[in-house]
């Protein structure tokens, strides 16, 4: 009686350790029968997480169309999708040079991206932008350009694929976005900024185009964790401030997003916030007691500073 007592515990997290693989496996493999044949529009695919979501979508035989700004790294992207991929049930990806900073080549692309298949089903807003520095230090030209990357090139390329969805009364829009969307962290100002506008408009554009059948979609994940990744620079980790909106475990590994992408899509969920407790604390410590969270972000940014110095 002790020995199956003892045996009991294991046995059932063992249980449920499988129940829980069975289920993530039957939902990944219903997630990727939803993308079958769907045109798949992917911008800055020649990024860490572009290159996941092309490869999970890819092998969910999507028939995709891969943008990005070096013609060089989107066909080494190509070659690598197909060469592992089964050709008898995967399409071959369709490639799209775009700079989604440069605003006045957008629409010229947009054509070029509709005459691919003659449709888009699911445009990933994928291409980002990011600067870290002061306020003062951060030139109006670089804020412009944060914009133009962040909020004015994804909004302006939806705008342009926008009326093909809607008048097949079909398509979904997928942003993928950042925590700084919801909340601003210091020395990011020109990037929080631009990560809040988009996610306002596309929240907005959600409850216009719901009656045409469009879906539109945000993933928010807290960072995205490189490939490589190098400690960072000073030493301040005593700081609240530090602790409270540290790098979990450097954040979410991009093969995580793309699939919590790929789940989205197929289960056309209107928002995702990826996060670890303390990221998720913080935003609704923002929302409910703002006096609070002031006070953490203006005791971890005195600390930083306090080191500048020190260095």
């Amino acid at each position: 009686m002790g020995v199956l007592a003892v045996l009991v515990l294991p046995l059932l997290l063992f249980g449920i350790s499988g129940i829980i693989y069975i289920y993530r496996a039957v939902i990944q493999l219903m997630s990727k029968s939803a993308v079958k044949n769907k045109v798949v529009v992917i911008t800055d695919a020649i990024s860490g997480l572009g290159k996941e979501c092309s490869r999970v979508f890819h092998t969910g035989g999507a028939r995709l169309v891969l943008c990005g700004k070096t013609w060089e790294k989107l066909e080494a992207l190509h070659d690598a999708l197909i060469s592992v991929a089964d050709p008898s049930v995967t399409f071959t990806p369709k490639l799209v040079l775009l700079d989604i900073s440069d605003i006045n080549c957008i629409q010229d692309v947009a054509k070029e991206i509709l005459d691919c298949y003659g449709c888009v089903d699911i445009l990933i807003n994928n291409a980002s932008l990011k600067v870290k520095g002061v306020v003062q230090s951060v030139s109006l030209e670089l804020d412009k350009k944060i914009m133009d990357a962040n909020y004015f090139g994804p909004i302006t390329l939806t705008k342009a694929l926008l009326p093909n969805m809607i008048s097949r009364r079909t398509g979904q829009i997928v942003l993928v976005n950042n925590i700084q969307g919801k909340i601003g962290i210091p020395f990011r100002a020109a990037y929080a900024a631009s990560k809040h506008a988009a996610q306002g408009f596309f929240d907005c554009l959600r409850a216009e185009v719901e009656e045409f059948d469009v879906c539109i979609s945000t993933v928010s994940p807290t960072f995205i964790r490189s490939y490589h990744i190098q400690p960072e620079p000073g030493n301040w980790e005593a700081s609240i401030w530090k602790f409270f909106f540290r790098k979990l475990a450097y954040g979410v590994h991009p093969m995580e997003v793309a699939e919590e992408v790929l789940c989205t899509v197929s289960r056309k969920k209107q928002e995702v916030f990826m996060a670890n407790p303390i990221p998720k604390a913080a935003v609704y410590i923002r929302i409910f007691f703002p006096a609070l969270f002031f006070a953490i972000v203006a005791s971890g940014t005195k600390d930083k500073q306090k080191v500048e110095e020190q260095k």
